[in-house]
C-alpha cells in the first residue's frame, strides 16, 4: 500500500512529496499465502466438477491434467454420497464436499495467523 502526502505552503513553491510505504505484517503475509494456496486447490476441484458435470473428453490433455491433479484432493471424500449419473456426465458429490471442506479449512488456518492482531 502506498500513501502519498503532499504539502504546499505557497503557489510559487515546489510541491514536496513524501512517500510512506506500509508493509504487511508477517501474519498478514502468511494469511495471504494460505488463501492463495487454498484458492488454487478449490479452483482445481471446481474445474474437475464442471468437467465431470459436462462430460468433458478425458482424451484432452488439459482435462486429463485437471483430473489427475485434483484427484489427490478429492480422494478423501469419495464414497461419502452417491453420484447421480446422466449419460456421460455425472455429479461428483465428492468434489462439492471437498470444495466446502477446503474452503472452511483455508479460512480457519488463515484466521489463525491474525488472531493476535487488533481490528
Amino acid at each position: 500500500m502506498n500513501e502519498e502526502t503532499r504539502t504546499t505552503t505557497a503557489v510559487d513553491e515546489p510541491v514536496r512529496t513524501t512517500e510512506t510505504q506500509r508493509r504487511a505484517s508477517g501474519g498478514t503475509l502468511a494469511k495471504r499465502i494460505v488463501y492463495y494456496i487454498g484458492g488454487v486447490i478449490i479452483a482445481l476441484i471446481a474445474l474437475r466438477f464442471i468437467f465431470l458435470l459436462l462430460g468433458a473428453n478425458r482424451g484432452s490433455g488439459f482435462v486429463d491434467f485437471i483430473y489427475d491433479v485434483s484427484s489427490v484432493f478429492v480422494a478423501p471424500f469419495v464414497g461419502i454420497f452417491g453420484q447421480p449419473t446422466f449419460g456421460v456426465s455425472y455429479v461428483e458429490t465428492a468434489s462439492i464436499v471437498a470444495i466446502i471442506i477446503y474452503g472452511l479449512v483455508t479460512i480457519g488456518i488463515g484466521k489463525l495467523f491474525t488472531l493476535n492482531r487488533s481490528v
